[in-house]
């Protein structure tokens, strides 16, 4: 690079943290192109929104000649990632883990040059070592050191369950970083205890320490935790557009600034109202992950459902079964929705669920098989079905 200085900066600009002070110089002025890693547990089939941010951030390094590695996490996503979590996260299973890694490659390449200057590794091809080769690693990190992460103490402190295993992730995943001779890691902000170890890691193995550079968090369509599958605010990449455009326009007035600025690199236009920027942002994602005509499609079915009320043009037929002469309309919603029973009982209440644009009454959960046939049901924003009662 002609000019390391102002290259580091560049590459470090947007940046929470860009550790250690002078690293990042430093290692431009080597003159090489650095390996640039970034790790991602496959815990979900989806790469959200929230994801993109620190991919963009990789982009960054990868078009200024550098290689990128994605590390897809299928042995770490055994143990779960810790990370802001109050409990233990579920335990998914090999066949759960291996579906979704299938999906992580190619979504990863809608920001992504996946053609040239990259590599993806699996973190089991090192992580599923001999016991002697364990022991040996875990030598290294304390007790201490791993009960002075953030989440760890607070649970610890309250007498919260932590597994051994848990305390185990961070050293597996700074292990990744052994394993590939990471120069720079990049995550999220909840990430950097993890990062650290990994160069804590590489100088016990003799590896050069890597930098690390950690980037905001991304608020979900709730605008308040942070994006993630688990607590039902994110937004995928490769969701159909109508879900793309129809969630973005959820997203609070307080955090569309914060969405412009993490996704799009700018501010909201100045002379757009909160409802219009919201859409500009939706065209803009759906444009990024679909296309132009996707975006374009997108907005003119919301209004058309949202703004003129009409129906979807292709609404699927569904059947209902009667049972003693009546239709149970929690056990409906929750076949055609894939909500629990329980769920559906709120949706009901909350007036959720519509009957030819008509709010159901929540008290009254069984109807005739007369009052459904060839109605439209509407649960919630997106979801209709045409029913048929047999």
């Amino acid at each position: 690079m002609a000019d390391p200085a102002a290259d580091a900066a560049f590459l470090a600009r947007n940046a929470v943290e860009c550790l250690p002070a002078g690293g990042l110089e430093a290692r431009l002025r080597e003159g090489r192109p650095l390996r640039v890693k970034l790790g991602l547990d496959p815990t979900a089939p989806d790469i959200h929104v929230g994801h993109t941010v620190v991919l963009q951030k990789l982009r960054e390094f990868q078009d200024a000649g550098h290689t990128v590695v994605l590390i897809v996490g299928d042995f770490t996503a055994r143990v779960g990632d810790p990370s802001g979590r109050t409990a233990t996260r579920p335990v998914l299973s090999p066949a759960e883990i291996e579906g979704n890694a299938q999906t992580y490659v190619a979504q990863a390449g809608k920001v992504l040059d996946t053609s040239e200057r990259f590599e993806m590794r699996r973190n089991s091809e090192w992580l599923d070592m001999p016991m002697d080769e364990l022991m040996r690693l875990v030598r290294h990190p304390t007790i201490a050191q791993l009960l002075e992460r953030d989440d760890f103490a607070r649970r610890y402190a309250a007498g919260q369950p932590i597994s051994l295993l848990e305390l185990l992730y961070p050293v597996f995943q700074g292990y990744d970083s052994v394993a590939v001779r990471a120069d720079v890691e990049l995550g999220g902000t909840d990430q950097t205890f993890n990062l650290l170890m990994g160069r804590t890691l590489q100088s016990a193995y003799g590896v050069p320490p890597q930098v690390i550079l950690t980037v905001p968090l991304l608020a979900g369509t709730d605008g308040e935790r942070k994006m993630s599958k688990s607590y039902g605010n994110h937004v995928g990449v490769t969701e159909p557009p109508g879900e793309i455009y129809g969630k973005t326009l959820s997203v609070p007035d307080a955090a569309l600034a914060s969405w412009y600025d993490l996704l799009l690199g700018k501010r909201p236009d100045s002379a757009l109202g909160p409802r219009d920027a919201k859409r500009a942002l939706a065209r803009a994602l759906v444009e990024r992950f679909h296309d132009a005509a996707a975006a374009a499609g997108a907005e003119a079915e919301f209004d058309r459902l949202f703004v003129a009320r009409e129906l979807p043009e292709d609404v699927p037929d569904a059947e209902i079964v009667p049972g003693d002469g009546a239709v149970h309309l929690p056990a409906v919603v929750s076949e055609l929705s894939g909500a629990s029973r329980s769920e559906a009982r709120r949706l009901l209440a909350q007036g959720a669920v519509k009957l030819d644009g008509e709010p159901l009454d929540g008290d009254r959960l069984d109807v005739s098989p007369e009052e459904l046939h060839g109605r439209v049901l509407q649960v919630g924003k997106r979801r209709f079905w045409r029913l048929r009662v047999s």
